[in-house]
């Protein structure tokens, strides 16, 4: 199983840590929507390295189909063929009150952009009238002056992150891979994802899990990890949209607590509502090694690959290293 982590957020930085990063071991890289721009630091970083590139995810109502297919298509040249364009829906306060962007119904939203997004890749690969008309958007004009020509890599994969069964199953139908959310349980990869994804369309989908993962090989560095871990546990806990996870977990009356201190902004306790059982069933934890054989017991027969993030606290390039080694 190929390593795949999160690539520093700041562009001015990316292309230095790449290089760390690449050098530790690891196969891929990928950046999320945060406090900095998720596509800069994959340019810089293609750049400096020779190595998967992905979003992680981007967050795609606020944004053009058109935007997302040029800027994909360009990292796809950069990187030589290892850039994979991973979207994302966001929940409605985010998209209506950060982004000041327009609210509709995310699945049928999310196939539309996605497929929105593939109809101008393959547009511009095949060199077809792009005639792509839907409900929240319209791509029928193509100029030859707006048309990149024919990648010599191919199209860069679409892949659809999600949760709920309905846009799990939409990312089976239209994307070509399923980025399932880092916050989940084993119980509900198996229970809720794997059914509601169905059989998709495409013979080369691919499900890429991910992991949140408190990683340390001494006490103290076990305990810092944990730590930051919580806090990012308390954070999805809090939200209504992860409310699933913890109701197949028996921790459903848990979510409205959380709610309710996120809004007074009392993290401290939140993170005390996070049980070392909680902890252990929505993260992995432990050394390296233990931290791989738990990502192989979760994922190994559905995946090649997994995501792995260290909230909150600094992993040493060693064990990431370690980490990389024993999941391969």
């Amino acid at each position: 199983m190929l390593l795949d982590v999160q690539l520093d957020g700041r562009p001015d930085r990316a292309a230095e840590r790449a290089r760390e990063l690449v050098g530790a071991g690891v196969a891929g890289l990928f950046t999320f929507e945060g406090p900095h721009d998720v596509f800069l630091p994959l340019a810089a970083a293609a750049g400096a390295v020779e190595t998967d590139l992905m979003t992680n995810v981007a967050i795609a109502m606020p944004r053009s189909p058109m935007h997302l297919a040029h800027t994909a298509w360009d990292l796809q040249l950069m990187s030589a063929g290892r850039f994979r364009l991973g979207l994302g829906s966001q929940v409605r306060p985010h998209v209506e009150n950060r982004y000041g962007a327009t609210w509709s119904p995310p699945a049928a939203r999310m196939r539309e952009i996605v497929l929105a997004v593939k109809a101008i890749l393959t547009s511009w690969q095949e060199g077809t009238r792009l005639d792509f008309r839907g409900e929240h958007t319209r791509h029928t004009l193509m100029p030859p002056t707006f048309v990149p020509g024919p990648n010599p890599f191919g199209p860069p994969p679409v892949l659809l992150g999600a949760l709920g069964p309905l846009m799990t199953r939409t990312a089976g139908e239209v994307a070509d891979g399923l980025l399932v959310m880092p916050f989940h349980s084993h119980r509900h990869f198996r229970e809720r994802t794997l059914p509601a994804l169905g059989t998709p369309v495409s013979p080369t989908f691919r499900v890429h899990p991910q992991a949140i993962v408190a990683m340390g090989r001494t006490r103290e560095e076990q305990h810092a990890a944990a730590l930051g871990v919580r806090g990012l546990l308390a954070f999805y806990g809090s939200t209504p949209a992860y409310l699933p996870v913890l109701e197949v977990e028996g921790w459903a009356d848990v979510q409205p607590e959380l709610n309710r201190l996120s809004k007074v902004g009392d993290v401290a306790a939140m993170m005390e509502l996070v049980t070392d059982d909680m902890l252990h069933t929505l993260a992995v934890v432990g050394t390296p090694e233990e931290c791989a054989a738990e990502i192989h017991r979760r994922f190994g027969d559905v995946a090649d690959r997994v995501c792995a993030y260290f909230p909150g606290y600094d992993a040493p390039l060693n064990q990431v290293g370690a980490l990389a080694r024993a999941l391969a």
